[in-house]
Parts: structure tokens; sequence; C-alpha cells
């Protein structure tokens, strides 16, 4: 399945049904005059975050939703019937803006949350509602009123409490390949992830959502490699976890460069708690990896966490320290059973 997390589309709820015209004639009955009934309301546009989606990508080949309009009323006082309410179903963590982009209109963030975002107009009034003393037999009736209309924006942002960052390369599609269990790209070339992944880490009899996002180089704010537009998806992410190549770009630089950059892009994220992860220990010896672990916390790191995403060492301290961040609320009892007979065989696995 492909990957959009920003679509444009039109919406316009449905207008309201026209009131009716009619007169009561029977035959020996006294009293006749007008029973025009009043027309029906319009469908609403209703937004719906369902859980199973996370992305945009069928909004590119559905662009306009128009809920239908209300049915006219009709003789002995009879009312029209309403038009249906047209629900836009969008993943979870889906924000809907104006036009230019600038506001944002709703925010669903929860599963099963609505919202009725355009309501239909209201049913024009039949001739038996403007009956009075003086006008015994009225013509006139109402056409109803029209519905609202306009242009939107989606915008996903991925439900996550743990977002990792970092340079191309760094490592982090191994690491949440080695986590989760996701089928992320690995590559030794930059950019090798192009979209975000979301993967669900079990630790500890814990559970909690990590998401991966492409690599941020230098001038990401300005555009450069893939920019920064991805990092709207760990705007919610309760801790990041920042991940450095012990073999890439000197560590203290690389640190430097991500710190700008979530300053940059501001949201908050420069001010949500970071756990420093060097990467790759197991390429490299131990006395190295004490030198870049000291130049880290020189450079401001408060704690720094030397790991291997491919032979898993280390993790385990790591995933504590992301346990910490979370409340308990936001995480599940783990199933219990043969997957815990299985980390008892190894001295360390991410299930």
């Amino acid at each position: 399945m492909h990957f959009l997390d920003q679509a444009k589309i039109f919406i316009r709820s449905g207008a309201g049904g026209p009131g009716a015209v009619s007169f009561r004639r029977e035959k020996y009955v006294e009293y006749g005059g007008p029973d025009g009934g009043d027309g029906g309301k319009g469908g609403d546009i209703v937004f719906e975050a369902v859980p199973g989606l996370n992305t945009l990508i069928d909004f590119r080949y559905t662009q306009h939703f128009k809920a239908p309009r209300g049915k006219g009323g009709a003789g002995k006082n009879r009312t029209g019937a309403g038009g249906e309410d047209l629900i836009v179903k969008v993943p979870v963590g889906t924000q809907v803006l104006d036009d230019d982009r600038e506001t944002v209109l709703a925010d669903l963030t929860e599963a099963g949350k609505r919202i009725v975002f355009l309501r239909g107009g209201d049913g024009g009034r039949g001739n038996a509602s403007y009956k009075s003393s003086t006008n015994r037999a009225p013509r006139q009736h109402g056409p109803g009123w029209p519905g609202e209309e306009m242009y939107v924006w989606l915008r996903l942002k991925l439900l996550a409490d743990a977002g990792l960052v970092g340079l191309p390369n760094a490592g982090k599609s191994t690491f949440i390949n080695a986590l989760a269990n996701t089928k992320a790209k690995v590559g030794d070339y930059p950019f090798t992830t192009l979209r975000p992944q979301l993967g669900v880490v079990y630790h500890k009899h814990r559970e909690f959502v990590l998401a991966d996002i492409p690599g941020l180089i230098a001038g990401a704010a300005e555009g450069a490699g893939v920019g920064d537009r991805f990092l709207g998806h760990i705007e919610r992410c309760r801790v990041l976890i920042h991940l450095i190549d012990i073999q890439g770009t000197d560590p203290a630089e690389a640190l430097e460069i991500i710190e700008e950059e979530l300053a940059a892009y501001g949201a908050g994220l420069d001010e949500k708690p970071r756990l420093i992860a060097l990467n790759k220990i197991d390429l490299v010896d131990a006395e190295l990896v004490k030198a870049f672990t000291k130049e880290l916390k020189a450079a401001g790191a408060a704690r720094v966490f030397p790991i291997s995403g491919a032979t898993g060492k280390g993790m385990d301290k790591l995933l504590d320290a992301v346990i910490e961040h979370l409340p308990a609320a936001t995480m599940t009892e783990r199933p219990v059973g043969e997957r815990e007979d299985a980390d008892e065989e190894k001295p360390w696995s991410p299930l």
C-alpha cells in the first residue's frame, strides 16, 4: 500500500428539500385549505477516525464528497425525508485544515471519534406553515436552505509513543525491524527510508508504538534532502530516540545537526525528551565507544546509550529508558505464553 500523508478534497453538505404547495380537497370534508409539508434537511458531512488505516492514499482517487440533499415535502402535511449523512473515514491522527493550510479545523486523535464538519441545509417551509387569519390560501413555499461547501486539506500525523530521528544511514530501519518485526527497507545509501514506518515494540511485558521517519540532513528545514515534512509524524511522540552512527559523521556534529533541525521545525520538538543512542558499536572497539560517549556528553547529551541494532547489544537499557517516559496508561500488558519462553532461550530478543 502506498503511503500518503496529505490530501486536498472538496466537501459539500446537502441542501434542504423544498417545501410543498398543496391544498386539501376532499368531498364531504367541511374544512379544506393548505396542507403542504416542509422539506427534509440535507445530509451532513461527518469525519470519522477509524482504526486500521495509516495512509490517505484513498483520497488521491476520490477527492469530491457531496452529501445528498433533502427530499421535498408533500401534501397531507408530509415532511420530506432528510438526506443521509456522508461519513468520510480517515486514519486516526488526521487533521483537517483550511484551504491555506494555516488553521487546524479538526483533529481526530481517537478511534471512533466523529465530528459533524459541515451541517446540511434545513428544509424549506411548506405552504401550510404560511397560513394565517389573513392569508387563508398561501401559495408561497421555502426552496430549502443551501448546504455548505469548501476545500480542505487532510494531514495525517501518525500516533506513536516514541520516534526515531537521525542522519541518513544511522541504522534506524535496522533498529525498528529488529524491535517491531516491520519490513522497513535497509540499504547502504542515503534516504533508504522514504516514508514513515510504524511498529509495535514489546519490552518487559509492555508495549508501545515506535515511529521511524526518513533521515534528516543539514538544511532540511529549507528543503534539503527529503526536507522536514515527515517531522510532523513525531510531533505527538512522548520521547525521541536519536540514533547516531558511530562510523558515520562525527557523533558530536551529528548531534548538533539534528538538534538544529528540530529547533528550526518548531512545534515543540526541541523540547521533547531525547535519548541519544550511539549505534553500530559491534563494528568498533570498546575504547572508541567510550571516547565517543564522552564526546557526546560533552556536547550536551544527558544520557548516551551505546547499542547495536544488528546484534541487540545495549538495547534493553535503551528500551527501559523509553518506558520511563511513557505513562502506564499508554502501555498494555504483554501476552504471556510461548513468546516469554522464547525470551528465556536467548540473551536478548525484541520479542
